[in-house]
């Protein structure tokens, strides 16, 4: 049955809401939880639940994203038969709305061709764990429409429908400027039979800097950490390699996600540091993120802040934020010392 599903997902949110940690990357290239990015998760969980084709519909400014993604591997994607397909901008109209429900239609080729009986529709920014197979039986037992996955009675906008019935809502509503198939679904609700697929387990949208912060803290606690990252669907990403952490002496972290090729001198607590980040001696990091080869130096105090990749910070700098407002750090920067 998983067999009979077509994963789509929608990688083309521009939101003004995360700073600058968004002004070289797409929201679906966003670093979470010191090794992943956003896509690495509902990717993983159509992988997880047998979905062996995927397409994923992009915005611009992907390069970053496109690096990530490579030919699918990680995922098991690249195939001869199905596998990974990734649709880009094509440049010639400034005012299209990537993403959109229009957008899909314009390729509808690609769905006319593939195999499947069933579609799953979803967004690039949701973390958690989803069996699209479990949704999948209670779609065709309660002989829905559509089937709508909610969170604690909130839509994710994640659907599964019959690859007809997507075809043939194409045909009906193009040209007439709907953005989502949320849209389509609100215009003609009462004509079909929409069901709703409770989660129960861990789920967040990254949708704003504050919320990015908040869930990315969330994962340093263990219950919620076990219901995301879990033995028998793992999250599947692109892997650098790099040696162990190393701890020097004077060394001291509690409360951590602490990825590999780190160098690690000063007193780290509540935070999550991605790859070959260099913390020196004195420093004190506490409730903050700091994205992979960053540096800093001695004696900094660095308290709810996020640092995006490839920044310096100079010995003594001090940098508070709080938990509703972090301070951002922006990408390259160097943040001088007095």
């Amino acid at each position: 049955m998983p067999q009979s599903m077509l994963g789509i997902i929608n990688a083309t949110h521009e939101l003004d809401t995360f700073q600058n940690l968004t002004a070289h990357r797409s929201i679906a290239a966003l670093p979470f939880a010191g090794r992943y990015r956003l896509i690495d998760f509902m990717l993983s969980n159509m992988v997880n639940s047998g979905i062996t084709s995927v397409a994923i519909f992009t915005g611009h400014g992907v390069r970053s994203l496109m690096d990530h993604l490579g030919c699918g591997k990680q995922w098991d994607l690249d195939r001869k038969r199905d596998g990974l397909f990734v649709f880009t901008p094509d440049g010639k109209s400034k005012n299209e709305e990537f993403g959109s429900f229009a957008h899909l239609a314009k390729n509808i080729t690609f769905f006319l061709r593939s195999r499947q009986k069933y579609v799953v529709i979803t967004n690039c920014n949701i973390i958690g764990t989803i069996n699209f197979s479990s949704v999948l039986d209670h779609h065709i037992k309660t002989e829905a429409n559509i089937t709508e996955i909610v969170h604690n009675g909130v839509s994710l906008q994640t659907y599964i429908l019959e690859k007809e019935l997507l075809l043939s809502l194409f045909e009906q509503y193009k040209g007439q400027g709907y953005y989502s198939i949320l849209d389509v679904i609100n215009k003609r609700f009462d004509n079909f039979k929409v069901e709703k697929y409770e989660c129960k387990e861990y789920i967040a949208t990254i949708d704003s800097l504050d919320s990015y912060y908040q869930h990315s803290m969330d994962m340093l606690k263990s219950a919620a950490y076990y219901q995301v990252f879990t033995k028998d669907e793992p999250i599947f990403t692109k892997v650098k390699d790099e040696p162990p952490t190393r701890y020097k002496i004077g060394a001291k972290v509690s409360n951590s996600l602490i990825a590999n090729g780190c160098m690690i001198q000063g007193e780290v607590e509540n935070c999550i540091i991605s790859r070959a980040v260099k913390i020196g001696k004195g420093a004190v990091i506490r409730n903050s993120i700091i994205m992979q080869k960053t540096q800093i130096e001695d004696n900094c105090v660095l308290d709810g802040v996020i640092i995006d990749k490839d920044v310096k910070i100079e010995s003594g700098v001090k940098l508070t934020g709080t938990r509703e407002n972090p301070y951002v750090v922006e990408k390259g920067s160097v943040q001088k010392g007095r």
